[in-house]
Formats: C-alpha cells, sequence, structure tokens
C-alpha cells in the first residue's frame, strides 16, 4: 500500500485539455492556489491533489478527458495522491452522471464554480457531496491572480466569457452560459500586469471575440478595444476566434495601420455550402463570406487567415463537399483546422436526419487536409528567401542544436514554427530570421542572410 503524505503537504499537480478558453481558466485557479501556498509539481505521482480541467466540446475531446481522469486515477493507489479533481466543461455537461460511474473522482466542478476549489481544498474535513453545486456564471477580474502557462513572452486574455450564438452543432453556449463581456478597464489593468511581466504577445479570446461589448452599457466594441491595447507597447496583439460579423471600415484600417496589430485573423467559416450553413445556424452565406475575406485581404497586407471548418455535417451531400473544397482553393488559407462532425447531444443538429456515415466523414477529412496542406507548403515557400521578424522562444524539442521561434503570421500551439539553425538570436527578441527553406508547416532560417 502506498504510503499518503500528510494533509499539511499542498503539492498539486493540474492538467488542462481543451481551449485556450480553458488555460486562462487554469491559469487563475494556479494564480489563486499558489496565493494559498501551493506548489506545483511537474509529474502527478509527486502530488498530493491532482486537477483535470477538461473539455466536452466534441466526441474526441469527450474521450480524451475521460482517458486522462482515469490514467491520473490511478496515482491514488500507485503514488502520493490523496484527492483527484475534474474541473471544466465535462464536470458541467455530465456531473451527475460521472459523480455515479467514477467513484475514483474525489469531486467534480463545473464551469461556473471553478471558484469553490480553492476554499474547497484548504478544508480539513472533505465536504459528503462530491458534485458541488452550480452557481451563477462569474468573470474574473484584472486583480484576480494568474500564473501564465504559455510561455514568458505570449499570454492570453480572455475578453468575454460565454456566447449568445445559437449555432445548431455547438454545446457552448450550455456549457459556459450567455455572453459576459468584462469591462474595458478590467482588461487593460490585466494587459498592463502582463506587459509588467514581460510579455511580448498578448493573444485575445473568447467564444466569440467580435461580440465583445453588445452585452455590456453603452456598448464598447471589439474596434475600441483593440484600438486601447495597442497603445500598450506589444509587439503583438493577436485576435483569435472572431466569429464572422460585419466588420466596419474604420476596424479594418485599425488593424491594417496600427503595427503592434498582428497582421492575424482567425475566423471560424465552418462550411461555405449555403444548405448547411442555414442548417448550422451560422446566420451568414458563402456570398458574405467570400466578401468579407475578400475585402480583409486587399486593406490589410501580408493578412494571415485561419479558419475552422466541418466535414461530415447532417445532409453534407458530395456537391457540399465538394463547394467547401473550391471555397478552400479560392480563398487560400494561409492556416485551417478541420474537425469530422460529432453528433452531441443537447444541441440542435443532434436532432437532424441525413447523418453521414463515418468512413465518409473521414474520407473527406482527409482529403481535405491534404488539399489544405498543399496550399499551406506553397504559402511557406513564398516566405523563402524573405527576413521575417521572429519571436525566439527557446532551444527546439527536435535538436538541442535548434532555437525555435515563431513569426507574426503563427499563433502559438495551432500553427507551424519557424527553427533557426544559424547564427545568434537571443531567447525572447524579436529577431529578423532568413528564411531559407520551407516545409508543410514549418520553416527553417538563420539569424543572418547568406553571404
Amino acid at each position: 500500500m502506498p504510503t499518503h503524505p500528510s494533509s499539511q503537504d499542498k503539492t498539486l499537480f493540474l492538467c488542462t485539455l481543451g481551449c485556450p478558453k480553458n488555460q486562462v481558466d487554469s491559469e487563475f485557479l494556479l494564480g489563486h492556489l499558489k496565493a494559498e501556498g501551493w506548489q506545483f509539481v511537474r509529474e502527478a505521482k509527486q502530488a498530493r491533489v491532482i486537477l483535470v480541467n477538461t473539455c466536452a466540446f466534441i466526441g474526441p475531446a469527450k474521450e480524451e478527458s475521460i482517458d486522462k481522469i482515469l490514467e491520473l486515477a490511478q496515482y491514488k493507489k500507485q503514488g502520493r495522491c490523496e484527492t483527484l479533481v475534474v474541473l471544466g466543461c465535462l464536470s458541467q455537461r455530465y456531473g451527475e452522471t460521472l459523480a455515479r460511474e467514477m467513484p475514483e473522482v474525489d469531486y467534480f466542478l463545473g464551469t461556473s464554480n471553478l471558484a469553490q476549489l480553492v476554499p474547497l481544498l484548504s478544508q480539513k474535513d472533505k465536504p459528503k457531496e462530491r458534485l458541488l453545486p452550480q452557481e451563477p456564471p462569474f468573470l474574473q477580474t484584472a486583480s484576480a491572480p494568474r500564473v501564465n502557462t504559455l510561455s514568458p513572452y505570449s499570454a492570453y486574455l480572455k475578453i468575454a466569457e460565454g456566447c449568445d450564438n445559437a449555432c445548431s452543432f455547438c454545446i457552448i453556449p450550455k456549457l459556459r452560459g450567455p455572453l459576459r463581456s468584462r469591462s474595458m478597464a478590467s482588461l487593460l489593468g490585466e494587459a498592463e500586469s502582463l506587459l509588467n511581466e514581460g510579455i511580448k504577445e498578448l493573444i485575445l479570446v473568447a467564444q466569440d471575440t467580435t461580440a465583445y461589448g453588445m452585452d455590456l452599457p453603452g456598448k464598447p466594441t471589439l474596434e475600441a478595444l483593440l484600438a486601447q491595447l495597442s497603445q500598450l507597447p506589444f509587439s503583438w496583439i493577436r485576435l483569435l476566434y472572431a466569429y464572422p460579423r460585419v466588420l466596419t471600415q474604420s476596424f479594418i484600417r485599425l488593424m491594417a495601420d496600427t503595427p503592434n496589430i498582428a497582421r492575424y485573423v482567425d475566423m471560424p467559416t465552418q462550411h461555405a455550402s449555403d444548405t448547411l450553413l442555414r442548417a448550422m445556424r451560422r446566420g451568414r452565406d458563402s456570398a458574405f463570406l467570400k466578401t468579407m475575406l475578400a475585402e480583409l485581404r486587399r486593406a490589410i497586407p501580408n493578412l494571415v487567415l485561419r479558419t475552422s471548418v466541418i466535414v461530415g455535417f447532417p445532409g453534407e451531400t458530395e456537391e457540399d463537399f465538394q463547394t467547401l473544397l473550391r471555397f478552400i482553393e479560392e480563398v487560400r488559407f494561409e492556416r485551417l483546422g478541420a474537425f469530422v462532425y460529432s453528433d452531441e447531444e443537447g444541441t440542435a443538429s443532434f436532432e437532424l436526419p441525413h447523418k453521414v456515415p463515418s468512413k465518409i466523414k473521414n474520407q473527406r477529412h482527409k482529403k481535405l487536409m491534404l488539399a489544405q496542406q498543399r496550399i499551406h507548403k506553397a504559402h511557406n515557400q513564398q516566405l523563402v528567401g524573405h527576413t521575417l521578424p521572429v519571436l525566439v522562444e527557446g532551444r527546439s524539442e527536435e535538436s538541442e542544436h535548434l532555437l525555435v521561434g515563431r513569426h507574426e503570421g503563427q499563433a502559438p500551439d495551432i500553427d507551424g514554427l519557424v527553427y533557426i539553425n544559424e547564427g545568434e538570436a537571443r531567447v525572447g527578441d524579436i529577431c529578423p530570421i532568413y528564411i531559407s527553406q520551407a516545409f508543410e508547416y514549418d520553416l527553417l532560417g538563420g539569424a543572418k542572410a547568406p553571404a
């Protein structure tokens, strides 16, 4: 039998799954726990308390979350773990079921009661209830402690919680609640704190960043927020999860004319078939998408566009899929992520007929990603022979002889990397890197151009 440590032992291991929004939640949790004297360890076997912040967006994410919970539960027998806590979207969605079927987990906390974690772990006597009661949705504040886990030079700024869109495939509004934007003062305060910590790249995230402020008095806009943030001396301010809606000419000019707003827009389009866009309840047709994307490209030099699409949505015909392929070939997104449709109970699309067989969904996904791979490599090849500003992040995991970084058109964790194989470049600096070679997703270059 393992020997369990004393309850005075405040060692903790946290595993975060899913999207950057989840990562920000974990960072605030770590900040509160650190303020209470908790020590974070790198290996689960060393921790008295293990936390798993889960994702439940689609089937594969749920499976990954459950697998990770069961894997980490082994440390209650083989390690030092006394308390295993499951947090986030999976608990929010399936808490009652999980509490019945996973006795190895001590507590389940959803997205609306994460704040209960710190007092829970401070109690001498464990509560009898394993599924903690839900509370009204909350928002973080600028004064809340936070431990940045992205990198020493980049950080996410979550500008809002929840979502008011009604996309038929998406469970997020039921997990995260309605749109709740943070005040501009709160966001500027947190941004200044991150700047003082040495952050050079600020990455704006939310379930829907372009909806920012619609729920606040006076309806401040994303444009107004970006204008204020750009006055701070960040090197790059990057925009993710921009739901496609009307962007004003002044917003586009702000992105085009402001040096430290990255020429990078992540805008999930989801499909290009008007039939499927209506079924998805996206609110815009393909003509709107094409016109808006073309306008962004015309107005913003060297813009990098990222999108996400879904293949195999109920009712998707071969003609619909070919329409999506033509759209991708026409727009030629620099970055693209594709998801195989996951039938999620509780969503409107769950009730739709004409489900696409798994084999066909997977075939379409493979075909689409091969097409995008060719487009991505062609974009990369156009950069060979050019010198790009690159944020140098550290030694490569591939080789200790290589440094690794990202240029303005590469977001952390989801895009490719720049490998640096010669010259002098200091970690943490944005250095000019001469690009000598292009691959499907990554680039290779040196800190000085060859003679």
